[in-house]
C-alpha cells in the first residue's frame, strides 16, 4: 500500500515513463496499424496463434474457442486481448468450484472470453483515465488504474484485481495486441440494484431504495424495440458546405440503453458523522433537509414515515437525490472529458483549468433538481480539497467555501477483492464522503450561479450509449469508434426531444477547435426543433443563453421559450464586429480587453449586454499556434453566447426552447443551426449589484 500511495501522486507524462520505455511512442497515440518500431519484432502470427502456441494460455485457448471466437481472432483486424494465463484460470476455477474448463458452460466460455477482448488497438500507455476508452465485446468498460507488480514494476491495473504482466506487456501480433494478465477480469451481469443489495457496506441506503419504491424506478436496462439498422445507411455521409465536413460519416447510435448512478454514503459515514444507523433515523435527517426545501407538504399524508413510497415523503426525496438518469461508468465521465496523454497538452478539453475547475451538471431522479460535479484544479480556491479529484455540490469563490461531498471512486479497488461490483448491467455506484442531498445551501448558494451545460450533458442518452467517446481528437473523421464518431440521432431517441424534417447531428471533438469542449450539434434542413431545458434551482428571473460560433454558411430561425417567440430570429452569419453588434467598437485583441481597466471592462460588458450578446467565457482557449493549455481566452468575433430570454422560470415546471427555421430558403449548409453549449443564468449572476460588480467573464 505504501508503493501504491507514492506512485498515485505521480502524474501525467511521469507516470507513464515508469509503465512505458522512452521512445517516439510517447509522443504519439496508437495508430490503426501496429507498428513494428514501437512494439515486440513481429512473429508473423496472429492472436489466435499467440495463444495456441504458448502453452501456458492453453485454458484460456480453450475458453475462446469454446465461445466460438478463435476463427474472429484469427482474422485481421485491430483487437486487443488481455489473456489470463492457466495460473489466473485455474484460480477463477477454484472460486466457482470447478476443476476443469470443460465444466464451464458455453455461456460461461462467451462471457469469459469476451469480457478479455476488445475491438480496438490499447497499448498501456492509452490505459490513462479510470476506464479503458471503448467498451470490450460485452459493450462494458474495463476499469484501469497504476498500480505495481510484486516486483515493484508500474503496471496497469484492470477492474481493480488483474494486473498486465510488466514483462510481457504491449505484445504485437498481425492483428492487434496482447496484453498478458495475471487474474480473470469479472464484469458482473447483474443489475446495479442486485450488485446493491449485496454489499454490507451500504444496507442503510439499500434498505431506503427499496422501502421508499425508487427501487422500481432504475430497473431499466435498453429499449428492445431500437433497431439501428431499420432506420437507412450507417454511416450517413452528409452534404455539406463545411470542407472539413465534406466527405465525413454520421454514425446512428447503436443501442438505446438506460441506465443510473448512484452516490451512497456508506453505513460507517453516516453513523460515525451522524449516529443514523436505522431507516428511522435516516428518514429522520431527510425531514431536517426536504422540510425547508418543501414546506408546503409538511403536513400532507405522505410525508408520513409511514408513507414513504409516496412523491412527497422526504425519504424518497432524499433517495432520489441520489441518483443520476445516466451511466456514469468512471468518475471521469463526471465531468469534461480530458487528454493527458498529449505532450504538448494536460487537462479538459477546451477550458483553462488555471481560471476554472472544469465543471458538469447532472439530472437527478428528484423532479427538477440537479447535481454539480467539480473536477477540482483552480489553486487559489483549493483549500479543504484534493487537486484532481471530484466533489458533487462543491462552491469555493471569493464569496463562499462550501467543500462539498468527495466521490470516492477509489474505494472501488478495496471492494473488488471482497467480491463487491460497482458496475451492473444498468448502472454504477460510487461511495461519497458526507450526505449528497437538494438542501438550502444548494437551492439558494451553490445552484446560485452560472450553469454552463455543454449539449452533450443536457442529454443524459449520450454519455449511457457510450457516444461521447473522446478517443483521439487528433485523428481524423475516420469512423473508427475508438478515436470517437460523429453522431446522427434519429427522431424519438432523445427523451425530451422532438424534430422534425432536418438531421439533428453531433461533431466529434476536434484537436484545438475554437469551440467549448471541441464539439458541437447542428441542425441542418427545414428544421423545427424543440428540446426540453435543464431545470432551474430556485423560482426567479433567468437569463437563457446559447453558446454557438457564427459562420457564413449558417442559417436564420426563429427561437421560442415555452412557445413564446423570443425577440426577432437569430442570424448565425453575423459576426460580433457587424454592424448589427459591436462594429468597430469590437475589441477582437484579447490583450487589449485586459488592458482594459475594471470599469471600461464593466461598461464594455454592459453595452454587449444591452446587445444581448456576450463574447465567449475566457476560460474556454482557442488554438494559439498548437500551443495547448498555453493558448489564448476564445474572445473572437465568431464566438457567441446569445442571450435568448431574459425571464422569470419556475422551478417546479418543465421549460422548452424552440428553433424554428426562419432562413430565406436553402441558406449556406443547408440552412445550419449550431448547439454548442447552454447557459442559464440568475439575476443575482447577471444584474449589477448594489455594490456594482458584474459578472465575471469566464
Amino acid at each position: 500500500m505504501k508503493h501504491k500511495n507514492i506512485f498515485n501522486k505521480i502524474v501525467g507524462v511521469m507516470l507513464f515513463a515508469m509503465l512505458t520505455p522512452l521512445s517516439p511512442l510517447m509522443l504519439t497515440s496508437c495508430s490503426d496499424e501496429p507498428d513494428s518500431e514501437y512494439f515486440y519484432t513481429f512473429t508473423g502470427e496472429m492472436m489466435s496463434d499467440y495463444l495456441k502456441n504458448r502453452p501456458e494460455y492453453s485454458e484460456f485457448a480453450e475458453i475462446v474457442e469454446r465461445a466460438g471466437l478463435m476463427d474472429l481472432l484469427a482474422a485481421y483486424g485491430h483487437y486487443t486481448c488481455f489473456a489470463p494465463n492457466n495460473d489466473a484460470v485455474d484460480e477463477y476455477l477454484k472460486g466457482r468450484g470447478f476443476t476443469s474448463v470443460s465444466q464451464l458452460s458455453q455461456e460461461d466460455c462467451d462471457t469469459i472470453a469476451r469480457t478479455h477482448l476488445v475491438s480496438y488497438m490499447y497499448t498501456t500507455f492509452d490505459m490513462i483515465g479510470h476506464k479503458l476508452p471503448s467498451v470490450n465485446m460485452l459493450s462494458r468498460y474495463l476499469a484501469t488504474e497504476p498500480g505495481f507488480d510484486s516486483d515493484s514494476n508500474a503496471v496497469i491495473v484492470l477492474e481493480g484485481l488483474a494486473k498486465i504482466k510488466f514483462e510481457l506487456k504491449d505484445d504485437s501480433v498481425e492483428n492487434g495486441i496482447m496484453q498478458p494478465i495475471d487474474r480473470v477480469i469479472e464484469k458482473s451481469n447483474s443489475y446495479i440494484t442486485d450488485l446493491m443489495r449485496d454489499n454490507p457496506k451500504i444496507s442503510l441506503f439499500y434498505e431506503a431504495l427499496v422501502k421508499t419504491g425508487v427501487i422500481n424506478d432504475v430497473l431499466l436496462v435498453e429499449d428492445a424495440d431500437y433497431d439501428y439498422k431499420k432506420l437507412g445507411n450507417n454511416p450517413v455521409y452528409l452534404k455539406s458546405g463545411d470542407y472539413e465536413q465534406q466527405g465525413k460519416p454520421y454514425y446512428l447510435p447503436e443501442t438505446k440503453k438506460y441506465g443510473y448512478t448512484f452516490f451512497i454514503e456508506p453505513d460507517s459515514i453516516l453513523k460515525e458523522k451522524y449516529g443514523i444507523t436505522n431507516i428511522q433515523g435516516l428518514y429522520d435527517l431527510a425531514c431536517s433537509i426536504y422540510d425547508e426545501v418543501y414546506p408546503d407538504d409538511v403536513n400532507a399524508p405522505g410525508h408520513s414515515f409511514e408513507n414513504l413510497t409516496d412523491d412527497v415523503n422526504p425519504l424518497r426525496r432524499f433517495i432520489q437525490y441520489h441518483i443520476l438518469n445516466k451511466i456514469a461508468a468512471a468518475a471521469d465521465d463526471l465531468t469534461p472529458q480530458e487528454v493527458t496523454n498529449k505532450p504538448n497538452f494536460e487537462g479538459a478539453i477546451g477550458i483553462i483549468e488555471s481560471l476554472v475547475n472544469p465543471s458538469d451538471w447532472h439530472y437527478t431522479l428528484l423532479p427538477h433538481k440537479m447535481i454539480k460535479v467539480d473536477k477540482v484544479t483552480v489553486s487559489k480556491y483549493r483549500e479543504g480539497c484534493k487537486r484532481g479529484e471530484r466533489y458533487v455540490n462543491r462552491r469555493c469563490d471569493e464569496k463562499y467555501k462550501f467543500i462539498g461531498q468527495h466521490i470516492l471512486a477509489d474505494q472501488d479497488d478495496k471492494d473488488k477483492a471482497k467480491g463487491l461490483d460497482h458496475d451492473g448491467i444498468n448502472g454504477h455506484y460510487f461511495y461519497v464522503d458526507d450526505i449528497v442531498a437538494f438542501n438550502k445551501d444548494v437551492e439558494n448558494v451553490i445552484h446560485n450561479v452560472r450553469i454552463r451545460m455543454d449539449f452533450n450533458s443536457v442529454f443524459p442518452e449520450f454519455i449511457t450509449n457510450g457516444l461521447r467517446i473522446l478517443g483521439d481528437p487528433w485523428q481524423s473523421d475516420s469512423g473508427e469508434e475508438k478515436y470517437g464518431r460523429s453522431v446522427l440521432f434519429p427522431e424519438g431517441y432523445l427523451d425530451g426531444v422532438t424534430f422534425s424534417n432536418c438531421q439533428f447531428t453531433w461533431r466529434r471533438p476536434v484537436a484545438m477547435y475554437n469551440i467549448y469542449m471541441w464539439d458541437e450539434f447542428a441542425l441542418k434542413g427545414n428544421y423545427d426543433f424543440t428540446f426540453r431545458l435543464p431545470p432551474v434551482p430556485f423560482d426567479g428571473e433567468w437569463q437563457i443563453r446559447l453558446g454557438f460560433t457564427s459562420q457564413e454558411s449558417r442559417g436564420v430561425a426563429q427561437i421560442y421559450v415555452d412557445n413564446v417567440p423570443q425577440g426577432i430570429p437569430l442570424d448565425m452569419t453575423k459576426n460580433m464586429n457587424t454592424e448589427f453588434y459591436m462594429g468597430d467598437d469590437f475589441i477582437s485583441e484579447i490583450e487589449d480587453y485586459d488592458n482594459l481597466s475594471e470599469e471600461e471592462k464593466a461598461e464594455y460588458i454592459k453595452t454587449m449586454k444591452n446587445l444581448g450578446v456576450y463574447t465567449y467565457p475566457r476560460s474556454v482557449f482557442c488554438d494559439n499556434g498548437g500551443s495547448g493549455n498555453l493558448g489564448y481566452p476564445c474572445v473572437y468575433d465568431i464566438g457567441f453566447r446569445k442571450i435568448i430570454s431574459q425571464s422569470y422560470l419556475d422551478s417546479t415546471k418543465d421549460h422548452y426552447l424552440r428553433i424554428r427555421v426562419a432562413s430565406d430558403g436553402k441558406q449556406g449548409n443547408n440552412n445550419e443551426f449550431a448547439l454548442d453549449f447552454l447557459e442559464l443564468v440568475p439575476k443575482s449572476v447577471y444584474g449589477v449589484g448594489s455594490d456594482g460588480e458584474t459578472e465575471d467573464d469566464l
